[in-house]
């Protein structure tokens, strides 16, 4: 009777353990919102029950057993703006760690209060005014059909559009996605994405990991003095820091590939931390299970590694060392290969990488300065080769006719300087200075020494140069009362190359002239460096050989955006912008054609062209409206609609549409999470896009069969679309928390529908017939986590 009373006693206590409560730790830092200076004395409290804590003087505050689930937390600062923060998730297998930015009050005798909504405006050192968003590591997984990937979560946003189901890139406002600028840790990059060409900004995968994303900020237009070179758009991300405090593993799995993660302190006594994060390609396994991911049975390879090493110092300032890198290949043949046939084979493989070490010091509670020093570079290399068949048709082997090694490094060197004098003015000074080296080596076998050995490859294209861009700016920001911010400032950069010189004054306002609504303005202008391998491509004219490319002037934008905001009671919000871009200063070819390079980024195709003038313009305008409710309540939506036109003059002095020029795009995009008891949680997300379809000029079908090469009507370019794109995304997510571990696992039934959008068209001058390629269709994207 005893070791059965005993026995129930076990399973009682057992019982009883299950039933309680599981807790974790929500700690972090609270900073002044301009100066980044700690602020002591700061009360953070926890809405759902009296626990609290208060900063100690380096900003850092921590509060205890804290229920897993969602939370509420309110942050309140003798001499600041109180701030709230809804809806923040508390896992079991790891501590939730916070970065609290408090604005200063002007007017003391008011009391404002920042809710949750306010958080999705993006307020990256007090100076966005316009066209900016801000998300952090959650938005990142939350969304249906993003596959972890930054890039593909802000093509849910107002004026992007994502229509690409096979890469990445992104289209702002009809501009070409060329004109984006990608940053880390506050240093330019190059395209952070696996199988990318160079001089693109996008790719079929990212190689951001989406694990060690802190908040970081996403512009569209009309963007402030900080930033330059980029006339489109800005991917301006930060890596968050490791746990200073407690070592923390995280796993993962799934469509992205095998990810292994970890992070934890150095010494706990300065608080320095290490964030590790690796990843390896597991679509090999995919394509065995017979899923289609739109390579055929060629098997993409890639894998990737981030870093973030952080040192705080008591009187020396903060170190931090940084990077990210990765390296892809494929091998594509037979019918494979949309682009060359079944009888050829295509061997590509990229890499990219960058290293930061930067110093951050405060000279005083006003004043810091923050130096950089960074390497990155990317490489591609292709060789496309001929399957050689004997007369009996036997596979003999292959024949490399085509081969490419090309490369581009950038040496940066940056400093930063801001003061804050008053809760009304202070400024932001900053200097950059790059060096780029370029290597490009483009080779074609040469015909008449097919078959011989060695074989003898003609150069078509050799590059080996160096240059430099030296880049400054300014920015002043007034707060002359709470409901007023204005920022006035100056971009500047000069490219050593041509003496080509650029001076771009930019201005910012945004006025609450009620507690729940604002106006916001701005105008700028911008201007955007060529691609690089342009400037150096040779001419041979009367068979002089020269680089007339060299004389090219940067891309000019004059860009103005208006801006009205309204907060629907708590959660809900209404935004509208409407705005106009003017391009100039655009390469076109001096003799009269329909090119320009506003359009370059529309293929894979490298441009190889001579012989070209600033003389193009262009011109994009449109209205986007954006209605989104924050997560609150275990609900969310966000729904976008942009309108807009983007048109182009070539040297033929046609007005003609871009090959951007969608005309419109829509999103939808909501969630429900259901609490399945204290631990579990099972949540349901989607997303409904409609956009215009892919632009195309039409194919002389006559001209072309009677010629046997593809001939266009180059007066009427990218006059047609492609059908209306339609896609919907349903992803299920479970969460399970226990006493030490989080594992979730989610499956993301991408294009549900198996809607057929249309890729490219191509024409069989010998069959006289259309090929259609289609986008991806029904795909089930799957992944696994868990983290302790």
């Amino acid at each position: 009777m005893r070791k059965i009373a005993f026995v129930i006693l076990l399973l009682r206590l057992s019982i009883n353990l299950q039933a309680q409560s599981l807790t974790q730790t929500i700690k972090g830092t609270v900073v002044d919102h301009v100066s980044k200076t700690p602020l002591e004395g700061a009360t953070i409290s926890l809405e759902q029950n009296n626990k609290g804590a208060i900063t100690d003087k380096s900003g850092f505050f921590k509060i205890t057993n804290v229920p897993v689930g969602r939370v509420n937390i309110k942050i309140t600062n003798l001499g600041y703006k109180e701030q709230s923060i809804a809806n923040i998730t508390v896992i079991s297998g790891k501590e939730t760690i916070l970065e609290i930015e408090l604005q200063e009050q002007i007017n003391m005798l008011s009391e404002t209060v920042v809710k949750a909504p306010a958080k999705k405006t993006a307020l990256d050192k007090g100076i966005v005014s316009v066209s900016g968003k801000t998300f952090d590591i959650e938005d990142t997984r939350r969304y249906a059909g993003s596959r972890n990937d930054p890039a593909r979560m802000v093509a849910g946003f107002a004026g992007v559009v994502g229509n690409n189901d096979s890469r990445n890139d992104i289209i702002v406002r009809g501009n070409s996605p060329s004109g984006i600028l990608w940053k880390l840790q506050n240093v330019d990059i190059p395209n952070p994405s696996h199988f990318g060409a160079l001089g693109a900004t996008g790719g079929p995968v990212s190689m951001l990991n989406n694990n060690q994303i802190a908040k970081s900020v996403f512009l569209t237009g009309a963007f402030p003095a900080i930033y330059g070179n980029a006339t489109s758009g800005v991917f301006d991300l930060q890596l968050r820091n490791g746990n200073a405090e407690k070592y923390e593993l995280m796993g993962q799995v799934g469509f992205n590939g095998l990810e292994l993660g970890a992070e934890g302190p150095f010494s706990k006594k300065n608080k320095s931390s290490f964030l590790v994060n690796y990843r390896y390609s597991v679509l090999g396994i995919v394509s065995k299970l017979g899923i289609d991911f739109g390579t055929g049975s060629s098997v993409p390879n890639y894998q990737d590694l981030s870093f973030k090493l952080n040192f705080p110092t008591t009187k020396s300032g903060t170190f931090t060392l940084f990077g990210l890198g990765g390296k892809s290949d494929v091998k594509v043949g037979g019918d494979d290969n949309f682009y060359s046939g079944d009888k050829q084979k295509i061997n590509y493989e990229t890499s990219m990488g960058v290293i930061g070490l930067s110093h951050n010091y405060f000279f005083n509670t006003k004043t810091s300065g923050k130096i950089t020093l960074a390497m990155s570079g990317a490489g591609v290399s292709t060789k496309s080769a001929e399957m050689i068949f004997d007369s009996t048709g036997k596979y003999r082997g292959d024949l490399i006719d085509y081969r490419e090694e090309s490369s581009q490094e950038r040496f940066s060197a940056n400093y930063e300087l801001n003061r804050k004098f008053n809760a009304k003015n202070n400024i932001s000074l900053g200097f950059t200075y790059n060096q780029f080296s370029l290597n490009y080596l483009d080779s074609l076998l040469d015909d008449k020494a097919k078959r011989t050995s060695p074989l003898k490859f003609k150069v078509i294209r050799s590059i080996k140069e160096q240059t430099s861009l030296i880049q400054g700016f300014a920015n002043w920001q007034c707060r002359p009362s709470d409901k007023l911010t204005f920022n006035v400032g100056v971009f500047a950069q000069s490219f050593l190359l041509n003496d080509d010189f650029s001076i771009e004054p930019r201005a910012g306002l945004k006025y609450s002239f009620l507690d729940n609504q604002s106006l916001s303005f701005g105008v700028g202008h911008h201007s955007q460096l060529q691609m690089l391998p342009l400037y150096f491509n040779k001419d041979y004219t009367n068979g002089i050989v020269s680089e007339p490319n060299k004389n090219l002037k940067m891309n000019k934008s004059n860009q103005v955006v208006l801006g009205y905001e309204r907060f629907l009671g708590k959660k809900n919000r209404l935004k509208i912008e409407t705005y106009y871009q003017r391009l100039y200063n655009i390469p076109v070819d001096i003799k009269p054609t329909n090119f320009s390079a506003l359009n370059l980024g529309a293929d894979f195709n490298v441009i190889q062209k001579t012989l070209l003038q600033n003389s193009g313009t262009g011109y994009n305008y449109g209205m986007e409206a954006t209605l989104e409710r924050n997560f609150s309540n275990h609900f969310y939506y966000l729904a976008t609609l942009s309108i807009y036109d983007s048109k182009y003059k070539g040297s033929n002095n046609i007005l003609h549409n871009t090959a951007f020029n969608g005309n419109y795009t829509a999103n939808l995009l909501a969630g429900l999470e259901l609490p399945l008891g204290k631990n579990k949680t099972l949540a349901f997300d989607t997303k409904v896009t409609f956009a215009g379809g892919k632009r195309f000029t039409p194919i002389d079908r006559v001209s072309s069969f009677k010629a046997k090469e593809v001939i266009l009507f180059s007066d009427r370019s990218f006059e047609f679309q492609y059908k209306d794109y339609f896609r919907t995304d349903f992803k299920i997510t479970y969460r399970v928390n226990k006493r030490k571990t989080m594992q979730e696992w989610f499956i993301d039934l991408q294009n549900i529908s198996n809607s057929k959008n249309i890729f490219e068209q191509t024409y069989n001058v010998y069959a006289d017939n259309f090929k259609t390629a289609y986008q991806l269709g029904f795909f089930p994207n799957f992944n696994y986590r868990i983290q302790f």
